[in-house]
Formats: structure tokens, C-alpha cells, sequence
């Protein structure tokens, strides 16, 4: 045996003795393959189609509309009831954010700043 091999952790010799199973392999490309296709499909397909500015415009508004799904759920709903007021600390963040994240559109900032609205209101409330 050579000397490397003994510097190797002690698990590292299970690498050569585990058997992978053919079905793992199969879902592990599935998934690549449906997380790909979405992404390659509509760039191929409409890379040299003219497509019409009424369809631009609404694709601008995707962005917003699957961040507001994402986010106001996460924000309102806790223990799953609608929690809008100061005892939510979510809200209360969201709140207090909104005008820094508005004037100054600094991601960073607003994401310190909120982070820590909702620690100092964990801590001390």
C-alpha cells in the first residue's frame, strides 16, 4: 500500500466498496434534464423569431409577480394564520426596510438592515 493512502481519512476507503445503484443515476439525470430543458427550449426556440413587444412588456412583470408570490406569503402567514401587525417580526422587517430598500435600491443595506431588525426584535422582545 503506498504511502499516500494512508494519509486518507478513514471513511475514504468506502468510495471503492459502495455500490451506486443504476435507478440514482437515472433520477440524478431526470433532474438535470427537466431542470435544463425549461432554460435551453425557450432560448433555442425563440433566438431568432421577432417576438412582439405587447409580450416583452408582460415578460417584464414576471420578475415582480413571482417575487411577490415568494415573499408575501413568507412574511404574512405565520403558524398558518395571517399575522399583519408589530408582533410579526417578518412584517415588522418588511416594513421598516421598504423605505431604505425604495431611496437607495442597495440590496446589501436592505438585507443587513432587515436581518437585523429581526434580530434585535427576537432578542430583546
Amino acid at each position: 500500500m503506498s504511502f499516500w493512502l494512508l494519509l486518507l481519512p478513514p471513511w475514504w476507503g468506502c468510495l471503492w466498496t459502495m455500490k451506486i445503484d443504476i435507478n440514482y443515476l437515472h433520477l440524478i439525470f431526470a433532474m438535470g434534464l427537466v431542470t435544463y430543458l425549461p432554460r435551453m427550449l425557450p432560448a433555442t426556440l425563440l433566438s431568432k423569431r421577432k417576438i412582439p413587444k405587447l409580450f416583452i412588456k408582460f415578460l417584464e412583470f414576471v420578475p415582480t409577480a413571482v417575487l411577490s408570490a415568494l415573499f408575501f406569503p413568507g412574511v404574512l402567514i405565520v403558524e398558518n394564520r395571517l399575522s399583519i401587525g408589530i408582533s410579526n417580526p417578518l412584517f415588522l422587517a418588511a416594513l421598516l426596510t421598504f423605505p431604505l430598500a425604495y431611496k437607495t435600491k442597495n440590496m446589501f443595506a436592505t438585507v443587513l438592515l432587515g436581518m437585523g431588525i429581526v434580530i434585535v426584535f427576537n432578542f430583546f422582545v
